[in-house]
């Protein structure tokens, strides 16, 4: 960890990078990938095409790395699980044809037992918008599309300068607390999106940790791009893979006036944040009705033992990060202040549509869902632990399958980018 600066505890949290470090790479990260390449998870619902709310965006990005493949919306290629409103916001796998080039899917059985026919009941639709932290208009929208996710993976496709400076700077200046008084935008002339603004002592935890969990995402998407760079572009072949060049620029102390390393412990930071929601949704997904349904029983029972021990081995990290020190102060500030929590990261997940790739969109959006659900599981405490002991009764805690894709796939991508730093550390060190 020493070549990048980045060792030994962490701000706000009783646990250190080292422990981090070979706790994901060698228990979690490997159980978390074969998760993530199974139909369930690898299906995304998006809807590509809205409308910048905030700036009039004429600058979609045109190169051909930033396009995405979408499903094609063949009706009978969908699972039964889709089909219906009433399954709607059941957990389910969508594919189709042109997605099944990696994966062939099996027959979907349609006939729904017993066992079924509860739990979708019980994940029909509810209303918790009060407890939401982003904005999902898109799982009802007409204009929204199935992606399978690894066919369109995140990696760096040239988008970059002044229109990628605008939704960071928009970001970090608007929608992180920062004191008025205090400006420092982004260089909107730099390659590399500028320095990340500094960590302003003297916030309260609440505000530093926000803050932390935004720098921490931005430094995981600057890590998958660095780690799966175009290398070399020709007639007859791609080659993506690890530029330490790209990778020194956005993290490297002395290139970065010492903000590299800060940005690694945030990436640190989001990931305690992120594990700590998985473990707290443990006893959720463990109800005897919480299914994967893709209409496949065998692989779906199968699935949900896979995703049961994932979420385990996430709770036996021995330095969970302790939520209770949010929100923990007197109780007419503190609402208010999770209110304005709340609403400022809803705002962010509505800047993800101006994003003009394709690809960066995608997994900007996936990412902020990803993130924003975090937020709900650990601001939901008390309705998770008065759930019912009766299968019959209605849950007082619920995800929706987008929820739960996004969840799953955007902590994937912190995973990923933490077992990427052993991988730089590897190359920094030959090089130096």
């Amino acid at each position: 960890a020493w070549v990048l600066g980045v060792t030994g505890s962490l701000d706000d949290c009783a646990c250190d990078v080292e422990t981090i470090d070979t706790f994901n790479n060698e228990q979690l990260f490997p159980k978390l990938q074969k998760l993530l390449e199974s139909d369930y998870f690898r299906f995304y619902k998006v809807n590509l095409n809205k409308p910048c709310p905030f700036w009039k965006d004429n600058s979609l990005c045109g190169q051909k790395n930033c396009a995405v493949i979408p499903c094609t919306p063949v009706s009978n290629e969908v699972p039964e699980g889709i089909k219906t409103n009433d399954h709607h916001n059941m957990y389910s796998a969508e594919a189709n044809q042109e997605c099944e080039k990696a994966e062939k899917l099996g027959a979907v059985n349609s006939s729904l037992s017993e066992e079924t026919r509860q739990s979708l009941r019980e994940w029909s639709k509810h209303d918790d918008e009060a407890e939401r932290f982003c904005v999902i208009d898109d799982e009802e929208s007409p204009d929204s599309q199935y992606v399978d996710l690894l066919l369109n993976p995140e990696r760096f496709t040239g988008y970059k300068g002044p229109e990628a400076w605008q939704i960071w700077n928009s970001i970090y200046e608007e929608n992180c607390f920062k004191p008025y008084t205090v400006k420092r935008p982004l260089n909107p002339m730099s390659a590399y999106s500028g320095n990340l603004p500094d960590l302003l002592p003297g916030q309260c935890v609440e505000k530093r940790a926000f803050f932390r969990l935004v720098s921490g995402l931005h430094s995981s998407i600057n890590i998958h791009l660095s780690a799966r760079f175009l290398l070399d572009d020709n007639w007859y072949e791609k080659k993506w893979g690890h530029n330490v060049s790209e990778f020194q620029q956005r993290f490297d102390a002395q290139l970065t006036n010492g903000e590299g390393p800060k940005r690694l412990r945030n990436l640190y930071f989001l990931y305690l944040i992120e594990l700590r929601a998985l473990a707290k949704i443990l006893p959720v997904l463990q109800r005897p009705s919480f299914q994967l349904y893709t209409g496949q029983s065998v692989q779906d029972q199968q699935l949900k033992l896979q995703l049961i021990e994932l979420l385990q081995v996430a709770k036996s990290f021995p330095l969970h990060f302790d939520e209770t020190t949010l929100f923990a102060g007197n109780k007419e500030e503190a609402a208010t202040l999770k209110e304005d929590f709340r609403l400022t990261f809803r705002n962010i997940s509505r800047i993800m549509d101006c994003v003009g790739c394709f690809k960066c969109r995608l997994w900007g959006k996936l990412q902020t869902q990803g993130l924003g659900t975090v937020l709900k599981i650990l601001f939901s405490e008390r309705q998770i632990e008065a759930l019912p002991k009766s299968s019959n009764s209605r849950p007082t805690f619920q995800l929706s399958r987008q929820e739960l894709v996004s969840l799953l796939n955007a902590f994937g991508r912190i995973s990923t980018s933490i077992r990427e730093l052993e991988n730089f550390r590897s190359l920094l060190s030959m090089v130096r």
